[in-house]
Formats: C-alpha cells, sequence, structure tokens
C-alpha cells in the first residue's frame, strides 16, 4: 500500500502530480487546492504530496507518519526512523507545485 491509499484512500493518478497541478491555470483554483487530476480539492496538496511520496523509489510508505496541510503548508506529523527520511520527505514535499513551506515539528525521529 502506498502514501496516497493509505492518507487518503485512493489509488494512483493517472498523470504525475506536477502535471495535475499545471493543468489548471492558477487564477481558477488557488494551488494549494489543485486536486491530483487538476480539479478543486480541499486536501489537494496534501494528496499530491503523498503521490509525489509513491513516485519516489528513497521513500517507503511510513504507516507512522501523516500528511496533512495548512493552505500552502505541507505538515507531516508523526514518526520517522531517521533524519535523513526526514530530510528527504521534506525536499521532495516543497518540490511539489503549491507548497510554501513545510512543518515538521511534529515528527519524531527514532
Amino acid at each position: 500500500m502506498g502514501w496516497l491509499q493509505r492518507l487518503f484512500g485512493q489509488e494512483k493518478n493517472e498523470q504525475p502530480a506536477a502535471k495535475a497541478a499545471a493543468a489548471v491555470p492558477a487564477t481558477d483554483i488557488p494551488p494549494e487546492r489543485v486536486g491530483l487530476n487538476g480539479e478543486f480539492d480541499q486536501s489537494g496538496l496534501a494528496k499530491r504530496v503523498a503521490a509525489a511520496f509513491d513516485e519516489d523509489p528513497a521513500i517507503d510508505d511510513i504507516n507512522t507518519l501523516y500528511v496533512a496541510q495548512t493552505s500552502g503548508t505541507v505538515v507531516l506529523k508523526g514518526k520517522v526512523p531517521n533524519q535523513a527520511i526526514l530530510t528527504k520527505m521534506i525536499a521532495v514535499a516543497k518540490g511539489v507545485s503549491g507548497t510554501t513551506a513545510v512543518d515538521s515539528s511534529q515528527v519524531d525521529i527514532g
């Protein structure tokens, strides 16, 4: 089971998350609300970050970590095995269109 399936009960979308975000003009939908397929989605950014985690072979699904969002801020909550994984996840999340910041203050390491 991947990130998207575990967190949101959805299968991977047909188009990559970055393309989905670019599919809708920014004037129609705020970037953080663009869904997996370019539609309005209240949790669009969090879902696109989860999809980006699924697409990165260096990131395994960690069932003790959750992805949420507050506007353009991606919020990571839970526990990860080590700092290197958290650093990688922060970098991937920052690379998702619509992300203005990543809050990892609620993540425990170890």
